[in-house]
């Protein structure tokens, strides 16, 4: 069904050496982006997640809001010794987490973006995966709450001063995840402890249904979760990860997925057909169906249904990273990180694959908001050589590619899918273009150091590392993510 408005632009978020740029994203006139807002020095930046505002740290005290319509700063901000700082999913609010001088000092401080007040403040000793951002915010802002010893906190975001206004016990409670679409429930983990199984549970939000979980499952060799709540705020898929492996398949632990719903109508685990770790799992955008690719390599990636009925199988390579086109008709299946950048593009909505291609040393992936074109970055400091952004059509035909001498982040401006017109019709448009061939084997390398700055060094990289776990990478994801904030 097509959009009665004009769709937004696709705009591209680039930031390197010298600070961020804006580029109108594709189609580009005559193959190249055209800048919308240039150079502005920072060291972090993020969108919100409606797309709305964009949050940039430019210098160790000034945080500067930007309008994304007008691409003009609204607001800055002084927070002497900022160490991090996030923006809320409307834009609305801005977290800043600072150097404390004392346990006497807030560190910790909620502020409008636009009018720069300071709405509530707390003491934090500390910050880490668990508890940064302190304050979780469902999509639409209507529910926030934080994470304290054995109790999740809720606010109301329309009035900080109220303080708490509900408060959840949950004895030895480490981490949660809120559900964000809408923010209904929430998810809580609890560790094993004195011989007692860890265990995963779903509450309601509302206080006077809070008396006993909606959902449990228990686990024994748990020693962390990754909590993932589909669109609807209906089901609940966990990564459980332990440790040792039993089994000794793998030096690097054992991963099962479970799934638990919220009208207790599924509670257990996904039923995998091929053993080994799961690498990555994701929601479609309806929120009905998910794919998981898992197991020893070469590895298996799977569609299941929200009932957990196998509804596509896409294949099997070297594959650890899935990517749901937010239209929901496409996906891409691939082998990012330490693998050779393998790319396998299907088509869900037929149940056929479109194409194959490579974008070797890819360090983040992502489809733009109107399912049309997929990009792909090389990014420092993950690698310091043969920076540079690559974008594909949905069939995994290249579109677009530049190099970079150093490149630090590259993301889409974000919007809502429902903003775009159906994209059933691409197919017709793109069946004549010629998909990008994976390059023979040495045809690679000569690429590579043929668009690198550093011909000599382009073989060393090419080489895949050892290959690191999904529960592992997540750890250096987070450490980086730190110290870029820091930085």
């Amino acid at each position: 069904m097509a959009v009665s408005n004009p769709p937004p632009s696709l705009d591209i978020l680039v930031r390197g050496p010298e600070g961020l740029t804006i580029w109108a994203g594709p189609p580009f006139i005559n193959g190249e982006p055209s800048v919308k807002l240039d150079k502005v020095r920072c060291s972090t930046t993020k969108f919100s997640e409606d797309g709305s505002k964009l949050m940039a740290i430019r210098s160790d005290s000034l945080i500067s809001i930007y309008d994304c319509k007008k691409l003009v700063e609204i607001k800055s901000l002084q927070v002497p010794n900022v160490l991090a700082a996030t923006i809320s999913p409307c834009g609305t609010f801005v977290q800043t987490f600072q150097k404390s001088t004392s346990p006497q000092e807030k560190n910790v401080v909620v502020w409008k973006s636009e009018t720069g007040e300071s709405v509530y403040q707390l003491f934090q000793k500390n910050m880490s995966k668990a508890t940064w951002p302190v304050f979780k915010f469902s999509y639409d802002e209507d529910v926030a709450c934080r994470l304290v010893t054995n109790e999740v906190q809720f606010f109301d975001p329309k009035d900080f001063s109220k303080g708490a206004v509900n408060r959840l016990r949950v004895p030895g409670i480490a981490a949660f995840e809120l559900s964000k679409s809408p923010g209904s429930y929430v998810a809580v983990f609890v560790p094993e402890s004195k011989g007692m199984p860890g265990s995963v549970q779903i509450f309601s939000c509302a206080k006077e249904l809070q008396s006993q979980p909606v959902a449990r499952k228990s686990f024994f060799r748990c020693s962390s979760v990754q909590l993932n709540w589909n669109t609807g705020s209906t089901g609940l898929l966990i990564v459980v990860q332990s440790d040792v492996d039993k089994t000794n398949q793998s030096y690097y632990g054992e991963t099962k997925l479970n799934y638990l719903t919220t009208d207790g109508s599924y509670e257990g685990l996904v039923p995998l057909r091929k053993e080994g770790p799961v690498h990555d799992v994701q929601w479609s955008y309806s929120g009905k169906e998910f794919a998981v690719v898992y197991g020893f390599m070469p590895a298996t990636a799977t569609i299941f249904d929200k009932k957990c009925n196998p509804l596509l199988e896409l294949g099997t390579g070297p594959y650890n990273t899935l990517r749901w086109n937010p239209k929901g008709k496409f996906i891409c299946v691939a082998g990012f990180g330490n693998l050779p950048g393998n790319m396998a593009f299907w088509d869900y909505s037929e149940k056929k694959k479109l194409g194959d291609t490579k974008a070797e040393l890819s360090v983040s992936s992502e489809w733009s908001s109107d399912g049309r074109y997929f990009m792909t970055a090389t990014t420092a400091p993950r690698l310091q050589v043969d920076n540079g952004i690559k974008i594909f059509h949905h069939n995994g035909s290249l579109y677009f590619k530049r190099m970079f001498e150093k490149l630090y982040q590259v993301d889409w401006k974000p919007e809502s899918p429902d903003k775009f017109e159906d994209i059933a019709e691409l197919l017709k448009s793109v069946d004549s273009i010629k998909l990008e061939e994976p390059p023979k084997q040495g045809q690679g390398l000569k690429k590579a150091a043929q668009a690198s700055t550093k011909a000599a060094s382009a073989p060393s990289v090419q080489k895949p590392a050892a290959y690191r776990p999904p529960h592992a990478k997540a750890a250096v994801s987070v450490q980086a993510e730190v110290r870029c904030e820091i930085n």
